[in-house]
């Protein structure tokens, strides 16, 4: 009937309607403080390896003296502290104290070289580093890193380097240091592959994270719940949970490292009410004991959708997609109460404070149910890539609009569908990884002439990354080659860039513009593994 609305038209108002309940006209600390006053004996955060936990007032108060210590260090608003930090309490609590003064944390992945740690620390223009004394006297003794931390003050987690400020000597009591942050100021320079060349910093404000704090807790209509996170505080994930967590004055279960084998042991054990529920998991065979939970609802991404009814009915909970990026937060959502997505394969509505757009090759906008390039536009996304005008000008359009680089339809009911990548992204296990960056590290070995670069379907992790490389002649193209280039790139690399499959050629095939055509090498053979080197199982394929 002309005028009804559809289910997801229906849920997505009211879905929109409940997200105003949230107050999102302040900075992270206000919204800490609220939660001090309110539950004050509420547990934010629970530490699983040692089982240390903080409460809301003390939260409150911990992030008030360690941001006056910082203050007292020295550190003002706009500096860049950069944190290099496993998943421990000093994180969280580090990236709250920085916001507090109207500094800016750089995320820093523990598992970097020290050619990528140089890399982020001199592109941010980081002037402090909280790290443990073991990856400061790592990076103190490499040679990529020696003579940048010479400048850079470090503040140590724990014993051991004597060079350095104790973190426990931060503390201070003069709170009236601190000053008035505005809502608008960055507190992140978040570090990602993005959707062009080496990783870029995303610049997040306070009201970045407040946007989808508010987004993601009326998800769960602003209930307590027990929340558990497994990925390293170094990425997006446990930063939004975190907040999340506190909007709902719920606590934030965090794991040392994700462990499919132990998640739900740690759901039990604490029982986990909402999750990030592992693919893994979800595609293992079904056990007597999968309904044995607490878990009320779960977020999955990538979920074939011929498995999704199946899954909500072994596990007994329910599950929805989502879409999302850096750049943008949250920019299509599926609140649980929709259940016509089920089974569809849908990442659900447009995220409120977000406005979608698909778009042709020309910018054009078009019609329900033709595919194109999802822009994105709306309140606090992204303020810009850090000292990047050039990928700025590739990403950003007139009126706000940001390319997402990924294509997508979306249906008559406002239902949206991804179905495609126009980026040149590799997705590994939820890991971002730029093809550039993985052949500018394979182009820097002697007698590698050219690389490229590409995703592999995996089961397991989504993607691995294949590399096709010509080399000169003396280089060669025996297995002794290929065990170099493999020791070059895991000493360039992080583990989860490194390839594992490496197919070597006498020339790659060229555009018009002498250009690699990967879309050539993308449909020459069924099976990209084929012809290549497999280094995990050391035999070629």
């Amino acid at each position: 009937m002309t005028g009804m609305l559809s289910m997801s038209q229906a849920v997505s108002e009211a879905f929109k309607a409940r997200c105003i309940q949230a107050d999102i006209n302040v900075n992270l600390h206000a919204v800490i403080e609220e939660a001090a006053r309110t539950h004050p004996d509420g547990v934010a955060w629970h530490f699983i390896a040692d089982g240390s936990e903080i409460t809301y007032v003390q939260l409150a108060a911990a992030t008030r003296s360690v941001a006056s210590g910082l203050l007292e260090l020295g550190i003002q608003a706009g500096d860049r502290v950069a944190v290099m930090l496993p998943n421990r309490p000093e994180f969280p609590l580090a990236w709250l104290s920085i916001g507090r003064i109207g500094a800016v944390m750089v995320p820093v992945n523990v598992g970097y070289t020290s050619r990528e740690v140089a890399y982020v620390l001199a592109d941010s223009g980081a002037t402090n580093l909280i790290t443990t004394s073991d990856l400061a006297e790592r990076l103190s003794g490499d040679a990529e890193t020696r003579d940048l931390l010479a400048s850079i003050a470090l503040i140590v987690v724990d014993e051991g380097f004597s060079r350095s400020v104790r973190w426990g000597d931060l503390a201070s009591t003069d709170e009236a240091l601190l000053p008035e942050v505005s809502p608008e100021a960055l507190v992140n320079i978040q570090y990602t592959s993005g959707t062009t060349g080496f990783p870029k910093g995303c610049m997040l404000t306070h009201d970045y994270w407040l946007v989808l704090s508010a987004v993601t807790a009326a998800r769960l209509n602003f209930e307590a719940q027990n929340v558990l996170v497994a990925q390293p505080f170094f990425y997006m994930d446990p930063q939004w949970l975190l907040m999340m967590a506190i909007r709902v004055r719920g606590t934030l279960f965090v794991a040392e490292k994700m462990s499919t084998t132990r998640f739900m042991e740690w759901v039990r054990r604490f029982r986990i009410e909402f999750c990030s529920f592992p693919d893994l998991l979800a595609k293992a065979p079904a056990r007597p004991d999968d309904r044995d939970h607490s878990l009320r609802h779960v977020v999955v991404y990538g979920l074939p959708k011929q498995l999704h009814a199946e899954m909500e009915e072994r596990f007994g909970f329910v599950a929805r997609e989502g879409y999302g990026m850096t750049e943008v937060g949250s920019a299509i959502i599926s609140p649980f109460e929709l259940e016509d997505v089920v089974g569809t394969g849908s990442c659900g509505i447009a995220s409120p404070f977000r406005e979608l757009s698909i778009r042709d090759p020309d910018g054009n906008a078009l019609p329900d149910g033709q595919e194109g390039e999802l822009w994105v536009r709306g309140r606090s996304i992204m303020q810009g890539y850090w000292k990047r005008p050039d990928a700025n000008a590739e990403v950003f359009r007139e009126g706000g609009w940001f390319r997402t680089g990924d294509l997508f339809r979306k249906d008559a009911d406002g239902l949206y569908y991804i179905t495609g990548r126009i980026k040149d992204m590799i997705r590994r296990s939820n890991e971002n990884i730029a093809a550039r960056e993985v052949e500018a590290v394979s182009l820097s070995m002697a007698g590698v002439k050219e690389a490229a670069a590409l995703g592999v379907p995996d089961e397991v992790r989504g993607e691995e990354v294949k590399i096709y490389l010509v080399t000169d002649t003396a280089a060669g193209a025996d297995e002794s080659f290929v065990d170099g280039y493999i020791r070059h790139c895991r000493q360039n690399l992080a583990p989860f860039k490194v390839p594992r499959f490496i197919e070597l050629r006498s020339e790659l095939p060229k555009t018009s513009s002498d250009k690699v055509a990967k879309h050539v090498l993308r449909s020459e053979r069924p099976d990209l593994r084929t012809g290549a080197f497999d280094r995990v199982d050391n035999l070629w394929r």
